[in-house]
């Protein structure tokens, strides 16, 4: 029996706006999950505890990678248009 093989659908290239959407969604991301971190770091026992510290170190490394990244695409977040992102994701159909 021969077998079909189905074209590979090109990829369509996002825009510089929707890439630089998706890095400012990331960054927020990112500082929430650090503070989540920090959170849960405060009450950990144990094993725990090394398990939230790598947690925030790795997710602090993500951020300085993310802010350098938007910093050479010229992209500054500022609170509003950090709130307005926020609002665009709750608001999108899932």
């Amino acid at each position: 029996m021969a077998e079909e093989y189905v074209k590979e659908k090109k990829i369509v290239d996002k825009t510089k706006e929707e890439m630089n959407r998706i890095l400012i969604q990331s960054i927020i991301h990112t500082n929430h999950n650090i503070e989540v971190a920090q959170k849960n770091f405060e009450f950990a026992e144990g094993e725990m505890i090394d398990y939230y510290l790598y947690e925030i170190k790795a997710n602090q490394s993500k951020l300085n990678y993310l802010i350098k990244k938007s910093k050479k695409n010229g992209i500054e977040l500022d609170r509003i248009k950090k709130l307005q992102i926020i609002n665009m994701e709750e608001n999108q159909v899932v």
